[in-house]
């Protein structure tokens, strides 16, 4: 038998020695016992050797909130891009066209499309399908910019207030200067039999009134983007003007076009660059067969209102538009310094430029612009005698139709070249710095 193991604290009395007391180890225990209280010792050890790390590491941690030690990882600001005519005299607050890029990947007019303006705090308004892939939107100028960041944003352009300019004066002579190279005036003019037959010139302007003598039976409503309908009606004469000066029977140049009110100013001549490009995006859907459109408006530079026009000229469509009456260079004003329209200046009857007359390379012609007489919103006869750049622009929109009228497949860029090349040269007193010497005459 194995021998037996004592308690702890205790001893075997020795053969002839008395009872000794000593403190208790390990080794008095019997061997498993041992092991056992020397393994007791080791975790017991660990344990505390642990509780002091944590402790440790609880007090740094501690001291270093005291002292504003910590770092949390910073939120990188938005990105924000570039918004287009931000901070123009003429902007209208919290109103933005957006152009989605040709590799966005949807259209405007869609749900992501809409979707997309939405994420950044905005509401579509206006969605434009044809001469642009873009909407107008209500944002805040912060939720502009983040948007204007977006990959799949072409452009953000603030929105802009756009207005006719005309100033009033007398006597009708345009048509008399335009079918000659010199003066003095004939008091006659003589054109194509066609007329402008088969030819479709869109007004965008105030409205026409279209059972006016002048026109009645060739006009008819298109597109009101002011109030949001098809009836465009004219508050304002100006359209009117524009119209009878295109195609009306007395005082137009093409007397056989037809005209289609696109009403993109209101009653007072104002409007927005959103507006008008809507009237812009309706002419490029719709239009049909040999077209011309004239926009006698104007206002700061629009980079989107440009490419609104310039992608209508590409879908077929021959523009010509006023230089503006501010007597400075016409590069700095849209859509008049768009390089695919013809953009034409104003002269008086004595072919001066007209002291009003913006001027520049951007010029394509001149045509007359003063003292023009032609159909006016009043009444089914009435007639009113303006003057402007306004006045120039519908003499070279009617020239378009005329030469349409014979050449029924041109481009627009071939009309242009044709009417360009065509005019009169060197008959321009003072045209103005950079202007080309180019005055309007019918060309067949």
């Amino acid at each position: 038998m194995g021998e037996a193991c004592s308690r702890p604290g205790t001893e075997r009395n020795a053969p002839g020695r008395g009872a000794r007391s000593r403190a208790p180890t390990p080794t008095d225990a019997c061997p498993t016992q041992a092991r056992r209280l020397e393994e007791d010792s080791l975790v017991m050890a660990q344990l505390r050797s642990k509780r002091m790390r944590f402790a440790a590491i609880a007090g740094v941690a501690t001291a270093a909130l005291a002292c504003g030690l910590t770092s949390v990882p910073a939120q990188a600001a938005p990105a924000e891009g570039t918004v287009l005519a931000a901070g123009s005299p003429t902007a209208v607050k919290d109103s933005y066209i957006v152009t989605l890029k040709k590799g966005a990947g949807f259209k405007a007019s869609s749900a992501a499309g809409k979707d997309l303006v939405e994420r950044y705090g905005g509401n579509v308004k206006k969605t434009f399908g044809s001469a642009l892939n873009g909407y107008t939107a209500v944002l805040s100028a912060t939720e502009a910019k983040r948007l204007a960041a977006d990959p799949a944003v072409a452009s953000v352009e603030q929105n802009q207030r756009v207005s006719i300019t005309a100033t009033q004066s007398n006597a009708p002579w345009g048509l008399d200067r335009i079918d000659q190279t010199s003066l003095p005036l004939s008091r006659t003019y003589t054109y194509p039999d066609s007329a402008g037959s088969g030819v479709t010139a869109y007004v965008i302007d105030t409205g026409v009134r279209i059972t006016h003598q002048q026109i009645s039976g060739r006009a008819s409503y298109g597109y009101d983007a002011v109030d949001g309908d098809t009836i465009a009606s004219d508050g304002n004469g100006h359209g009117t003007h524009v119209a009878t000066t295109i195609a009306g029977s007395t005082y137009g140049v093409a007397k056989k076009a037809k005209i289609v009110a696109v009403r993109v100013l209101d009653n007072n001549g104002s409007g927005t660059t959103a507006g008008v490009i809507a009237g812009v995006d309706w002419v490029t859907k719709n239009h049909s067969g040999p077209s011309v459109a004239n926009m006698s408006l104007g206002g700061g530079v629009s980079t989107t209102l440009d490419t609104a026009v310039r992608n209508s000229i590409a879908s077929g469509v021959t523009y010509a538009v006023a230089a503006g009456n501010s007597n400075a260079n016409a590069s700095s004003f849209s859509p008049a310094r768009v390089t695919e329209a013809l953009t034409v200046g104003a002269t008086t009857s004595t072919d001066a430029r007209a002291s009003y007359s913006n001027y520049g390379s951007v010029l394509d012609i001149f045509a007359p612009g003063s003292s023009i007489t032609a159909g006016w919103h009043t009444g089914d006869t009435a007639t009113n005698t303006i003057s402007g750049t306004s006045m120039a622009a519908p003499h070279v929109a009617g020239a378009a139709a005329v030469y349409l009228a014979g050449h029924t497949s041109a481009t627009p860029a071939q009309v242009a070249s044709a009417l360009v090349s065509g005019a009169t040269t060197g008959k321009v007193t003072n045209p103005g710095s950079g202007s080309p010497n180019r005055l309007l005459k019918l060309v067949p």
